[in-house]
């Protein structure tokens, strides 16, 4: 792979497989809002239910297993993230979108024709299986489609789904459990599904060459086995079962020797599902570490901030809600802005001063919680979601720019299963971590200073995430900005395998 003196490769498409010309850009226009579509139907799916959980548990019972609607679909997206960016490297990038989009939709379906809790829980589990297709390949098409300028701009665009997302989803939710009708949270899905799903096939016509592929299913059941129990194992150790108990043992002891025999299957594959790239490759490495701390921050965060407003000081739903919009407005300003910094100084020094404002908005919460205010939390949160947008955005477009098309959808896919990750750990140890401190106070959840104090805990914990988050950029290679992609722009590593767009004909009116 050719090397520029920046530090790290950086693989640019050549012009037929990420066109950037004039003509083109009506083509790829409508492919943009597809993906974007899709990504809302993931994000809002993420916040949608949380306010109507009341509603439904009234309807369909099952108060003791209404949190696994949670925990499933986050299980399901998470082990199939890595299967799905292998398959998009191998079979092409469409057809695994339209059968994430076509199982997100089945599941959407079901799930509004859930009859119990059970039923629901299995269908919940259907729509992770398509979530968990979708996001890893909409940003690996758009790390097709756009070339590396036009790249932040449009992550800035995804970025701004989940913001919007993050304030619709419980809005809409709200108003769905209001009407007694929350079985449309579900259904709303179907009609924006098939939209999407005619934007991808109308618009996105890539050329795969076809060769013989030898897909690693050994290696797929086992990281799937492994990470289900793992995750299942942290997501319930200390809620369902005691972390010491026989059960929570056998479960994450089994779990991590599914994985040890998933590293040894993977060094004799063919075609591995995870590539030793990821590991022996220091830029993937300390952006995959990145992924994981940003995911666990995130989830620290949005869980807890409402909480800690709401029983501290009373402050009503809606406004604690705003206070930690805040962070979802300034993540993607900054994931827009992040594309001309890193141009001009490079990933290295864009990540870093993301993780230096990051530090700052995370240790002020931890600081400051004592004194709860929802004007010092919506200001620290603009901190945080700058932060993270100017750390998120050039670390996956970094990686994704230092490999060519046939690797871009598992390295893709890598990153966002270490944040989806990230999350599931962070929400299981950050949540132990506020348990804890609510039992040692007596376990009245209903004190005002037990709820600081609790969330006091959570914000040192992602105070911490978000420490871990510049020691990734600080190990960053270096690289040069704007000379490093001029450099790499003629160095395209093979001839491009596939066509991300053709142009319509005229007749079609683009």
């Amino acid at each position: 792979m050719p090397r520029t003196q920046a530090g790290f490769a950086l693989v640019m498409s050549s012009p037929s497989a990420a066109p950037s010309a004039v003509g083109l850009r009506s083509e790829r226009g409508p492919l943009l809002l597809a993906m974007m579509l899709s990504t809302g139907l993931v994000a809002i799916d993420a916040t949608i239910l949380s306010t109507a959980v009341p509603t439904i548990v009234d309807d369909l019972g099952g108060f003791a297993s209404f949190p696994w609607l949670f925990s499933i679909y986050l299980l399901a997206s998470s082990v199939t993230t890595p299967i799905y960016a292998k398959l998009a490297d191998t079979i092409g990038r469409k057809p695994v979108m339209l059968f994430g989009i076509a199982a997100f939709l089945v599941g959407s379906l079901l799930c509004g024709v859930a009859w119990d809790m059970p039923s629901l829980i299995a269908f919940r589990f259907v729509q992770g299986i398509g979530a968990g297709a979708i996001l890893p390949v909409s940003m690996t098409i758009v790390g097709d489609v756009y070339s590396l300028e036009e790249r932040s701009r449009v992550q800035g665009y995804l970025a701004s789904v989940w913001a919007i997302s993050a304030v619709v989803g419980p809005t809409l939710g709200g108003i769905f459990a209001q009407l007694d009708a929350w079985r449309w949270i579900f259904l709303v899905n179907v009609p924006l599904c098939l939209l999407a799903a005619w934007l991808v096939v109308t618009r996105f016509r890539e050329r795969v060459e076809r060769t013989r592929h030898r897909l690693d299913w050994p290696g797929a059941l086992l990281l799937t086995a492994s990470l289900s129990l793992l995750i299942l194992g942290v997501l319930e150790g200390g809620r369902a079962w005691a972390w010491a108990s026989p059960i929570s043992i056998a479960i994450l002891g089994v779990g991590a020797a599914l994985l040890a025999a998933f590293v040894l299957v993977e060094r004799r594959a063919a075609e591995p599902i995870l590539p030793p790239l990821l590991l022996t490759r220091r830029l993937l490495r300390v952006t995959a570490l990145m992924g994981l701390a940003i995911g666990g921050g995130l989830i620290g965060l949005t869980a807890y901030v409402p909480t800690y407003l709401e029983g501290s000081i009373g402050l009503a739903p809606i406004w604690a809600g705003l206070a930690l919009a805040t962070l979802t407005i300034g993540w993607p300003i900054a994931a827009s802005l992040s594309g001309r910094l890193y141009l001009r100084i490079g990933f290295r020094s864009t990540t870093i001063i993301g993780g230096v404002i990051l530090v700052v908005g995370a240790g002020g919460l931890a600081a400051l919680a004592g004194i709860p205010s929802p004007f010092i939390v919506g200001a620290l949160c603009l901190l945080v979601g700058l932060g993270f947008g100017f750390t998120a955005v050039p670390s996956v477009v970094a990686a994704q720019a230092s490999v060519d098309w046939s690797e871009r959808g598992v390295v893709t896919g890598a990153q966002m299963f270490s944040r989806s990750i990230g999350q599931a750990i962070g929400a299981a140890v950050l949540g132990a971590l506020a348990n804890a401190t609510v039992d040692a106070a007596g376990g009245d959840a209903t004190d005002p200073a037990t709820i600081v104090s609790a969330s006091q805990v959570v914000f040192v914990g992602t105070a911490v995430l978000s420490v871990l988050v510049l020691v990734a950029a600080l190990a960053m290679p270096r690289d040069r900005g704007a000379h490093a992609a001029s450099d790499a722009s003629s160095a395209v590593a093979g001839a491009p395998r596939a066509t991300a767009v053709d142009p319509a004909p005229a007749a079609d009116g683009a």
